[in-house]
């Protein structure tokens, strides 16, 4: 299939550069404009609060007054309503309110505000939101048209619909004012129709990847449950549309069945398949979905520098000046990529010493008709100015309405064509073959086919360019590497390169041969006249039995009655004239066949006998047809009998007879030994590919073993490596009992504190003294109650970090007791600092003998 299906989420982010999270956001445009505030209210009045996604309201406002719809918006939601501001980070449930004379789009997963360029009555900003979603998610996007007049909104939802977003409009029957959903509904853009207060249920159906609840039994598809399902329905667009999905990825063919269930509200693939059985319009829109393109102007500039730097020069100096080159852009979508081609190669001509010896004539095509009549227009919004440097729009394209038209000439160089990769024959003959980020929506079995098939279309030294995600895989005997990077592949000659290349010429033939075609009716012909009829007599009667057989031997026409020569073979029905001819006929006329196939005249075997009691012999003539044309290659074979005749004499008839059956004898040998010539021949071809193939089985072999023995002595080293960490954690854990133990036989409380002053380990002891618990370690020790009567502990402590010097004082207790509070800086063993020590020894005894002493 030719339509470039919609890139991955992580492989868009990877691409962009853009942060994950901000790319995971998925954000729904709600459009509206007369009688949207009911409408509005209806929908998020049933928006669960917790639904993971971002809503974006713009609805038509006055320009020259402050607007009141946050303010009235709030009384129907739980989530937080807030003003649309410059810069804001979109985050998931949350509402955002376009303000009074602005346009609001989406830039990067932040709002981005601006004036409007059209006057007051013009304006379309709907559409300038759902267009902004369109590029910023693609896939992901999700566009609804409420309540309002005129029509803003449909090309909006045109632009979410082509990237493969979810576009949905509120039933016209319940909007107020219904224009503005009947516009969208009638451009066919619409997934989902429904009034206002049931859409958000359809838009989660969709995005949480479940069924809506609908009536009727529902379950579900576990396992492999659904790839019975899921073949019926391919095997009923093929027979819809005669285009055959079976080797797209299945995981893409599931998401997206899986999309259409969410719209129409069904559980299973099951239901899907018995929904598509009944409703078969339902193909169509299933096959817009897989073929959804994305693309844009000069995608992924580096490819583009490559192909201008270096590639298409390179090219030029390798073919004749005045020579037409030509190129083929699979999966050209809606034409972007072949016109950046055909604006690249002629910049690059441009540079050469005769710019107008040089034209390219670029074939572009897809599966997607849509797509083709899009492409054919040449006609791009005004949004392509991001993609293309000014330079090239005044040089490339003129202004036609509110977008570009691109120029007559450039324009000229590109034939659009509706083609599918998979069914129909290639393009050959090619200078360069652009296939980008579409193989990888194909399985592997179907990339391993239409690389080769890719090899024969281009000419040698031609050039191929895939997409960013896709590489030749195992296909590097034809095509070597230009810039890996960019994945552009220089085409390799050579016997070595040359493979077995599966044309769908024959595949494609016979599946779109529908069964209409098959039941044609004859046209009546007209009534013969007498020499017809008399020919026909004639042909019947008088012309020896003959067959039309093609190289292989398969019997194609047959001409009078050849049952006395041919019988078909037990077992399977074989209509080839080795399986069928008598037995008595077989060898010889294998050998002729043969002989005339190879020296392309006619042969003629005599005095063949079918039985060895059979009167009279057989002739048979063996000639290969070169006119007319339709018939060039083909062999006819002509039966005719000989009778004997009466032998005048009987002891005469003896001599003849015998010299008769020896002469058949030899001829039979003769035969017999050519057959044995050729299939000895072609024994000892088999035999040596066989021994080509054990070599190199061999010496496959012998690296495998070498793998292994590499791969078991890394095995060694780690188990190694893994025991002496065993043993060091243990001796680790070991001597963390022993200091734990040490501390606490002390019996000093001792705190121990990061460079932050924050807990990093404690002792039993110092419970008694500062209230922690396991929980606290990372705390703050300026958080921490205590029974010390020493506001200046944090203080000193962070002096001593400061300065390096330790402190020690005698600090009294809420409850009496007396400690010896010591701060010294944490050093390790190679001499780094990293917190504070504090230890806490009970001086209370000391204290109260002191005071004992002191007292008189």
């Amino acid at each position: 299939m030719n339509a470039t299906c919609v890139r991955k989420l992580s492989h868009e982010c990877s691409r962009t550069g853009w942060p994950r999270d901000m790319a995971l956001t998925r954000i729904v445009g709600l459009g509206a404009s007369a009688g949207g505030l009911e409408a509005l209210e209806q929908f998020l009045a049933n928006v669960p609060p917790a639904s993971g996604l971002a809503y974006v309201a713009v609805q038509h406002l006055d320009p020259t007054h402050e607007a009141m719809l946050t303010a009235l918006l709030q009384r129907a939601t739980a989530m937080p309503v807030r003003e649309a501001r410059e810069s804001v980070q979109v985050e998931p449930d949350v509402v955002y309110v376009i303000a009074p004379n602005t346009e609001l789009t989406v830039v990067h997963g932040r709002l981005h505000l601006s004036q409007p360029v059209q006057p007051r009555g013009l304006r379309l900003p709907i559409d300038v939101l759902f267009s902004s979603l369109a590029r910023e998610q693609g896939e992901r996007a999700i566009g609804v048209v409420l309540s309002g007049m005129g029509a803003d909104g449909t090309l909006g939802l045109q632009a979410i619909k082509s990237q493969g977003g979810l576009t949905l409009a509120q039933e016209p029957g319940s909007a107020q004012f219904d224009s503005m959903p009947k516009s969208a509904i009638a451009a066919g853009v619409c997934d989902i129709i429904a009034p206002a207060a049931e859409l958000p249920e359809r838009i989660l159906s969709v995005t949480s990847g479940r069924a809506a609840t609908a009536p009727g039994p529902v379950g579900t598809d576990t396992g492999t449950g659904s790839e019975q399902p899921l073949g019926a329905i391919l095997a009923l667009l093929r027979e819809h549309s005669k285009h055959d999905l079976t080797l797209y990825k299945t995981t893409t063919l599931k998401r997206r069945i899986e999309r259409r269930m969410g719209v129409h509200r069904l559980a299973t693939h099951a239901d899907y398949e018995l929904f598509v059985r009944e409703n078969p319009q339902e193909l169509d829109l299933f096959l817009k979905e897989m073929l959804i393109g994305v693309t844009n102007f000069f995608r992924d500039p580096t490819v583009w520098q490559k192909l201008q730097n270096e590639v298409l020069p390179a090219l030029l100096t390798r073919r004749t000046p005045g020579t037409l080159l030509r190129a083929w852009v699979v999966g050209c979508s809606t034409g972007e990529e072949a016109y950046s081609l055909a604006m690249a190669f002629r910049e690059v001509a441009d540079t050469q010493p005769a710019p107008d010896a040089w034209t390219l004539r670029i074939f572009a095509t897809d599966l997607s008709a849509d797509a083709i009549a899009v492409a054919r227009r040449g006609h791009f919004s005004a949004k392509i100015a991001d993609e293309v440097s000014p330079e090239r729009l005044s040089r490339f394209f003129t202004v036609e309405g509110d977008g570009f038209l691109i120029a007559k000439d450039i324009r000229e160089t590109v034939l659009f064509a509706q083609h599918d990769v998979i069914l129909d024959p290639p393009f050959t003959r090619l200078d360069i073959l652009s296939c980008r980020n579409l193989i990888i929506y194909f399985n592997s079995l179907l990339q391993q086919r239409l690389l080769p098939l890719f090899h024969y279309a281009l000419r040698p030294g031609g050039i191929l360019v895939l997409g960013g995600a896709e590489t030749v895989g195992r296909s590097l005997t034809l095509f070597e590497p230009l810039d890996p990077k960019a994945r552009v592949y220089l085409r390799r000659d050579g016997a070595t390169a040359a493979g077995y290349v599966d044309f769908p010429v024959s595949r494609g033939s016979s599946r779109r041969t529908s069964p209409q075609e098959l039941t044609v009716p004859q046209p009546p012909s007209r009534v013969p006249n007498l020499q017809s009829l008399a020919d026909r007599i004639v042909m019947q009667e008088f012309s020896p039995p003959a067959v039309l057989v093609n190289e292989r031997g398969d019997i194609l026409y047959i001409s009078g009655r050849t049952g006395k020569y041919l019988e078909p073979a037990a077992g399977k029905a074989n209509w080839n004239i080795h399986v069928m001819a008598r037995p008595a006929l077989r060898t010889q006329l294998t050998s002729g066949l043969r002989q005339a196939l190879q020296e392309k005249k006619a042969i003629e075997l005599r005095g063949l006998r079918l039985e060895e009691e059979a009167h009279g012999t057989l002739d048979v003539s063996i000639r290969t047809l070169q006119e007319p044309q339709a018939l060039q290659g083909l062999v006819m074979i002509v039966f005719r009998d000989v009778p004997v005749l009466p032998a005048a004499k009987a002891p005469d008839s003896v001599e003849p007879a015998t010299d008769s059956e020896l002469a058949h004898a030899r001829e039979e040998i003769r035969a017999l030994r050519q057959e044995m010539r050729a299939s000895q021949e072609e024994l000892q071809s088999a035999n040596e590919e066989l021994q080509s193939t054990n070599e190199e089985l061999q010496s496959t072999n012998e690296e495998l073993t070498t793998s292994k023995e590499e791969s078991q002595s890394m095995n060694e080293e780690l188990q190694t490596i893994n025991a002496e960490l065993q043993s060091k954690l243990s001796d680790l854990a070991l001597a963390q009992s022993d200091m734990q133990n040490l501390l606490n036989s002390t019996e000093i409380a001792t705190l121990f504190l990061d460079n932050k002053l924050n807990v990093r380990r404690f002792t039993e002891h110092i419970t008694k003294i500062i209230h922690l618990r396991d929980a606290d370690v990372g705390r703050p020790l300026s958080e921490l109650a205590s029974t010390l009567v020493y506001p200046g502990l944090y203080a000193d402590a962070n002096e001593t970090l400061r300065t390096l010097v330790f402190t020690e004082k005698q600090i009294e207790t809420t409850d009496g007791h007396w400690y010896t509070v010591r701060i010294m800086p944490y050093r390790t063993t190679s001499n780094v600092i990293q917190g504070v020590v504090i230890t806490f020894v009970d001086i209370t005894a000391s204290k109260q003998l002191e005071q004992r002493l002191r007292k008189p």
